[in-house]
């Protein structure tokens, strides 16, 4: 009785073996280097992020025409050592030379840093029709943008900025407006 399954040629077969592991190590070989990319990319983007939470911050010098001022001055001089941000206690931040007039941040290896910038011009998303925030007395112009949070103050003498990532919670824009209540409001648009 003939074979009803026919033989394939030894040849055949060895090459068909062979190809058929060159394939999977092939397959094996590109997850690994995905794999490898992968934590390579993630241990780069925690190596920023370390830099960017530790050392002396780098502020972008920005047009702050009071900052130089008494009002500024006083604020400064007023800000706590350490913000609430959600649970913790963040400290204040050395900031990296040349440090821009009337700039202050806070962060440590745990928190993004927190800036606030004091005699700032009026920015141009303050409009009549602008939906302000009242905060512990303070009227806020909140802007989003980035990742950031951007608060405003815009009835005091000064216009003051807080920036922080938007998680940071209410702690340091009410940490800022209890401070910043020791200068007299203004209307906002006179």
């Amino acid at each position: 009785m003939a074979d009803e399954h026919p033989r394939f040629p030894r040849p055949v077969l060895i090459t068909a073996l062979a190809l058929s592991g060159l394939l999977a190590l092939g397959v094996i070989s590109l997850g690994l280097v995905s794999r490898f990319s992968e934590q390579r990319q993630q241990d780069a983007v925690e190596a920023v992020q370390q830099a960017r939470r530790t050392g002396p911050l780098a502020l972008p010098p920005i047009p702050s025409p009071g900052a130089e001022g008494p009002e500024c001055a006083k604020l400064l001089a007023e800000l706590p050592a350490e913000l609430a941000v959600d649970d913790a206690r963040v400290p204040r931040r050395e900031l990296a030379d040349p440090v821009p007039p009337g700039a202050v941040a806070w962060g440590d290896a745990e928190h993004d840093p927190i800036t606030v910038r004091c005699g700032l011009p009026a920015p141009a998303e303050l409009t009549p029709t602008s939906p302000l925030v009242q905060i512990n007395g303070v009227q806020w112009l909140r802007i989003t943008e980035a990742g950031n949070t951007s608060w405003l103050a815009v009835d005091r003498p000064v216009y003051v900025a807080l920036t922080a990532p938007e998680n940071s919670g209410s702690g340091p824009v009410q940490d800022l407006s209890d401070r910043l209540r020791a200068l007299p409001a203004k209307p906002v648009f006179p």
